[in-house]
């Protein structure tokens, strides 16, 4: 399985617009981070987790040229946002599945009410064919890859981290709850939340982060959605072994 993180930042991502901090002006090119979204292959198979607002650009960057499905955690701007620019892959390739729990399938229908009633002729319109997650209800998509929703929380939230075999992503939360913990066990990859090294009211601190890591003993972890209070490489310095901040463009491979 590969694991491409095509996205780590927050919902304004990394410059922030009118910002003169340390790493907004940093040079390094791990401080540059786009909404937050990663690419999983595996077994024949491409899924997206998120479609952000940025993902037109993901998508040419990484020379993403086909999709077997969209993977949505919840329907907030940064994550959703991007939906309409699967049109081309639609295009060459037809219908994409797009799975989100039911919380998220009521904003997707509003904000993008075009799509399921069409109003107007001669223009493309994203293809999709919905699926309906619930938390613990495994499926698979072609013979290899298995799926995970698990319901964490995202303040007030309810929102859906997904397990693929061995390697789980979690973002956007300030809690996992008790059966979820449970679904996260034995974990080759993790990939969680950590918005800044302060406390946040519906994100995890970098403390709170690390507390779930040393509960769930998962082999690696990288910390995504990632706010300009963190500098990668002054903060990189706080971190346990096995456990790193993510960037945009990195690859994780299976290395087993």
């Amino acid at each position: 399985m590969k694991l491409t993180f095509l996205g780590t930042g927050t919902s304004t991502g990394v410059p922030s617009i009118g910002c003169d901090c340390e790493t907004c002006t940093s040079e390094d090119a791990r401080d540059k981070r786009l909404r937050v979204s990663v690419l999983i292959e595996h077994a024949g198979q491409t899924v997206i987790v998120d479609t952000s607002a940025d993902f037109r650009q993901q998508a040419l960057r990484q020379g993403i040229r086909r999709l077997d499905a969209v993977l949505v955690t919840h329907c907030h701007v940064d994550h959703i946002f991007g939906l309409d620019d699967i049109r081309p892959i639609n295009f060459r390739h037809g219908a994409l599945g797009l799975y989100a729990n039911a919380v998220a399938w009521r904003d997707i229908r509003r904000i993008f009410k075009y799509i399921f009633e069409p109003s107007h002729y001669g223009g493309g319109l994203p293809q999709i064919i919905p699926h309906t997650v619930e938390p613990g209800a495994r499926f698979c998509l072609g013979k290899g890859l298995e799926i995970t929703p698990l319901e964490v929380i995202h303040g007030r939230l309810p929102v859906i981290a997904y397990r693929f075999n061995d390697f789980a992503y979690a973002t956007d939360l300030s809690e996992i709850p008790r059966a979820t913990l449970d679904g996260l066990r034995g974990l080759d990859v993790l990939v969680i939340d950590c918005l800044r090294l302060t406390p946040h009211a519906t994100h995890l601190s970098l403390e709170r982060a690390l507390a779930y890591i040393e509960e769930l003993r998962p082999r690696r972890t990288y910390l995504t959605h990632i706010a300009h209070d963190i500098k990668h490489a002054r903060d990189s310095k706080l971190l346990p072994a096995g456990v790193e901040f993510a960037y945009d463009g990195l690859v994780v491979d299976d290395e087993r």
